[in-house]
């Protein structure tokens, strides 16, 4: 640490002499080390250096298949194009359920199709297990 004199008072004899501790050059040092370690740390941590086995990884293209769940003006079930009843309905889903990869349930309900027939497949879907529900409409479409 460096002391410095500074000398106070008039030029006719009378001088005080005070005694002081710098800061600047200990703040100076502090402020470039602290810089020194902020750029060093992330180099010695990423140092160490590791033969790691290579891998040929590919990516698996396996879709889940999509059952295509359609109800028509009356309320009638389609999967696939197919007319099922109710109760064949809830036993087909439960099948799709159980298959891995789970397939997706995309259902297309007409316009006219009462709420309550969708809201019924969906409820069956999930009772079934089903996770992925989607609908299908028509692109562009405005109400």
């Amino acid at each position: 640490m460096a002391f410095g004199s500074t000398h106070f008072g008039s030029d006719e004899g009378d001088e005080e002499v005070m005694n002081e501790i710098n800061m600047t050059p200990m703040v100076d040092i502090m402020l470039v080390l602290l810089i020194i370690f902020i750029i060093t740390i992330p180099v010695l941590k990423d140092s160490i250096n590791i033969n790691l086995p290579a891998a040929s990884t590919q990516p698996q293209n396996i879709k889940p298949d999509t059952l295509r769940l359609s109800v028509n003006a009356e309320g009638a079930y389609f999967i696939n194009d197919a007319p099922l009843t109710d109760a064949a309905l809830a036993t087909r889903l439960k099948a799709a359920a159980e298959q891995s990869p789970q397939p997706e349930l995309h259902i297309r309900g007409d316009k006219n199709v009462r709420y309550e027939r969708i809201a019924q497949a969906m409820a069956t879907a999930q009772q079934a297990g089903l996770g992925k529900i989607g609908f299908i409409t028509e692109p562009g479409a405005n109400p």
